[in-house]
């Protein structure tokens, strides 16, 4: 690392030999590599950074472990090179206002340069030259403040000093249209003497421009729902990727409130109605022509209308159970019970636990041309074809219960419900077993044996639930360690400790290998990336029911599950740890705890 190079170095742009020749001094490129590389002009081509030429030949790193050398490692490598430091454009933790103020659109392209912080004495400023610098003597007179220079990706540069500084627009010209007052609404009013309430068009171009960005951004980074949410003084837009929300960008409220009215029109709902909770559904295509489904709800509170939007890919339908975290042991479990002519399976879990999705890839795989499907949702998830999917509208008396009832004079095979919330859905439900079908539905208990108690006290007869319960499943979601860079830990002693509290009461074999999470590019610096499923499987057996039947309680049903081989949700978590593919910590966080089983 040649920490005098940028002193040293006069003032110029790089230039495609010297980085080629910089990568073979650092050991990374072989002699000849650069040699024939830059003996072919057709890699020199004009206005295009030399890192990019470079990344596009997806060489090797000499070095261990080998990695290509994509632009992301390479501008990394600059940064060691040119004795900066590196940053990652990550437009969630980004204050658009705050950069964009910095200097102008005009300014940042000419110089190819970014800011991506401001604080009270400091602007951090990303560049891809690390030998040009003459804009840092001409700007910091002006600024006042002290400029850290570092080194970023050129294509993020690129692509960003466009993105923000639209963006910026768009929110500056969509705030000089609107209500200067703040777009207070709901209960909380303020009225301000001389100030106007001025409402604009949420079709505006501004505002048109904003709500795609925000939907480019949560696609982009596999947000699965959007948050949109009003507050005293400004607007909150939050991300929930993984299970975690991120908090996006702050909005003027009057900006929030016509973003708002822009996505219910979209969605089909009374824009003007903004005093009862409301749902919608839109569907949009990602920039790559992908179809994606999007469920709105709106709430009101204090400062205003909140907004969730809910992201559903419809590639999920089609997902393997493997891919979904099933075991082959228990895709087999699992779908000899969905084998089942008739009878009732549950899934069972918390909200965000995965049960929709374990539903909609059971029932696609169910739905062959000899059977008729039924789906009874509130509100429909995702729209199937292979499906005949009901909406309930407890307005208009077609609840759950009504529902079920309608749909038995369809001639269904397999019907799906959303969920058995009181005895008349959970008898209606029961009646469509014990009359030939195959009924598929959720709770929320915390594990599967609960299930059964949960029913019972519903007030279903215990002989009509041994006769008609196929089995329960219950689920949970974990954050799966980022591949890329998850770190082996051994077994220290602490490991010890926490494995022996994840898997007590029963006595498991010991891993000889855990692993942390770290932090990288590709996991956003969180260290997991993705979420994998845990599954808590109890086909009812001849032994289960009779117990069933007899009322047994919550204990004696769960320890005769676990004599017949059920395997708890920590246990299968335990599996996914001694796998490599999570933490004890993520499942401790959302796996129930065994102290009630002895």
């Amino acid at each position: 690392m040649n920490q005098a190079l940028p002193q040293d170095a006069h003032e110029h742009s790089l230039t495609l030999p010297e980085v080629i020749d910089a990568l073979v001094d650092e050991g990374l490129l072989t002699a000849d590599q650069a040699t024939s590389f830059k003996n072919e002009r057709r890699h020199f081509r004009k206005g295009v950074h030399p890192l990019v030429m470079i990344a596009e030949q997806r060489w090797q790193s000499l070095q261990a472990p080998h990695l290509v050398l994509d632009l992301d490692r390479l501008s990394q490598w600059l940064a060691k090179w040119s004795g900066l430091d590196y940053a990652n454009i990550d437009p969630l933790k980004m204050d658009f206002s705050a950069i964009t103020g910095v200097m102008s659109s005009a300014y940042a392209t000419r110089f190819c340069i970014l800011p991506i912080r401001v604080t009270d004495n400091e602007v951090v400023i990303a560049t891809a030259e690390p030998f040009q610098r003459a804009w840092e003597a001409e700007i910091q007179p002006i600024l006042n403040k002290k400029i850290h220079r570092v080194i970023a990706n050129p294509q993020d540069i690129a692509r960003y000093q466009v993105e923000f500084y639209n963006l910026a627009k768009s929110v500056k010209g969509a705030q000089a249209k609107g209500d200067v007052s703040g777009g207070r609404s709901s209960f909380e009013q303020l009225v301000e003497l001389g100030k106007g309430n001025k409402q604009f068009d949420a079709n505006d171009q501004h505002i048109v421009t904003i709500v795609d960005w925000l939907w480019q951004y949560a696609f982009e980074q596999r947000a699965s729902d959007i948050h949109v949410e009003p507050r005293r003084d400004m607007g909150i837009v939050r991300f929930r990727i993984d299970g975690v929300l991120h908090q996006v960008y702050q909005i003027p409220m009057s900006v929030l409130n016509a973003m708002t009215s822009r996505i219910k029109i979209l969605g089909r709902m009374d824009v003007v109605e903004k005093r009862r909770p409301q749902d919608g559904r839109i569907k949009t295509r990602t920039p790559d022509g992908q179809e994606i489904e999007l469920r709105l709800a709106t709430l009101p509170t204090v400062f205003g209308e909140k907004l969730v939007m809910r992201i559903f890919d419809p590639e999920v339908l089609v997902r393997d159970f493997s891919a979904l975290g099933f075991s082959e042991e228990e895709v087999t479990t699992w779908r000899n019970m969905a084998a089942n002519p008739n009878g009732i399976i549950l899934v069972t879990g918390p909200t965000g636990s995965g049960k929709t999705v374990t539903l909609y890839s059971t029932l696609k795989e169910l739905a062959t041309s000899e059977v008729n499907v039924c789906t009874l949702e509130d509100p429909i998830e995702m729209v199937e074809p292979a499906f005949n999917q009901v909406q309930v509208v407890s307005d208009i008396g077609m609840g759950f219960a009504e529902g079920i009832r309608a749909l038995m004079r369809q001639d269904p095979d397999i019907i799906m419900v959303g969920e058995i919330r009181d005895l008349q859905t959970a008898d209606m439900a029961i009646q469509a077993a014990l009359t030939g079908h195959l009924v598929l539905s959720t709770l929320h208990t915390n594990d599967a044996p609960s299930a059964m108690t949960r029913l019972l006290d519903l007030g279903v007869p215990p002989y009509l639930l041994a006769a008609t319960v196929v089995g329960v499943m219950a689920q949970r979601l974990v954050r799966t360690l980022c591949p890329q860079c998850k770190q082996p830990t051994g077994m220290r002693a602490e490991d010890v400790l926490a494995w022996r509290a994840l898997v007590a009461p029963w006595k498991s074999r010991q891993p000889t290998q855990l692993y942390r999470p770290v932090g990288c590019l590709d996991c956003r610096m969180t260290g997991y990336k993705g979420r994998v499923g845990i599954y808590e499987i109890m086909p009812l057996s001849a032994e289960l029911k009779q117990l069933i039947a007899t009322k047994a309680d919550l204990d004696a049903l769960r320890q005769q599950a676990i004599r017949e081989g059920m395997k708890s949700l920590r246990i299968a978590g335990a599996k996914k740890v001694a796998g490599g593919l999570t933490t004890i910590e993520e499942i401790m966080k959302v796996a129930p705890p065994l102290n009630a089983i002895g």
